[in-house]
């Protein structure tokens, strides 16, 4: 397994997923360097879940499963602040992680296998059904989804990680899960909750 060393952290209170969109508001001065350091260099920053503390201010802990995120997009916002949109890539495990002088957060990750292609399991083709058909009624539903293949577990299963009502700390257990069929299972054992 290849080693990726010196990779800046973006610890968020969110989770971004392979193939998901997030608009990001950048204002802090160690965040305006990450930017503009793989804007130049063309390369990705990780993004984790922060298990303590707080996006902004002091350096949080984040979970040590991540994602790559690539910038596909700067734009200057109403309030003067940098805004970028970013699109998830491969998902990774945090080695190690230190802190530079100014506060930004870099590490050494281990990128993780890229989900196989699998069908979804007739079992759990309710959850491809109900995302296509919510996609079909809300046209900006998966406004980043590019491609969309609703036979695709993995797809499916991120698509609707991304949409559902879960707690961030669910979303991190199916980023954490290896298995696209397992991610499935998971989200069908949640679904109930969503029933009228």
């Amino acid at each position: 397994m290849t080693v990726d060393r010196d990779v800046g952290l973006f610890p968020l209170g969110t989770v971004l997923f392979p193939g998901g969109r997030l608009a990001l508001r950048i204002f802090e001065p160690r965040y305006l360097a990450l930017v503009r350091d793989c804007a130049r260099a063309g390369e990705p920053f990780g993004v984790l879940l922060i298990a303590r503390g707080a996006e902004a201010g002091v350096p949080a802990e984040p979970h040590a499963v991540g994602t790559l995120a690539r910038i596909v997009d700067f734009t200057t916002l109403p309030d003067g602040l940098l805004g970028i949109q970013c699109v998830g890539g491969e998902r990774f495990r945090l080695r190690r992680r230190w802190i530079r002088d100014d506060g930004l957060a870099l590490g050494d990750i281990d990128r993780l296998p890229p989900d196989p292609t699998l069908e979804v399991p007739a079992e759990h083709g309710l959850l491809a059904t109900l995302l296509r058909r919510a996609a079909e009624q809300a046209e900006d539903l998966l406004p980043g989804a590019r491609d969309p293949d609703f036979d695709d577990a993995a797809w499916v299963a991120w698509r609707l990680a991304e949409i559902l009502p879960i707690e961030p700390t669910e979303r991190q257990r199916l980023l954490e899960t290896d298995d696209p069929r397992d991610r499935l299972a998971l989200l069908a054992g949640w679904l109930p909750r969503f029933q009228r």
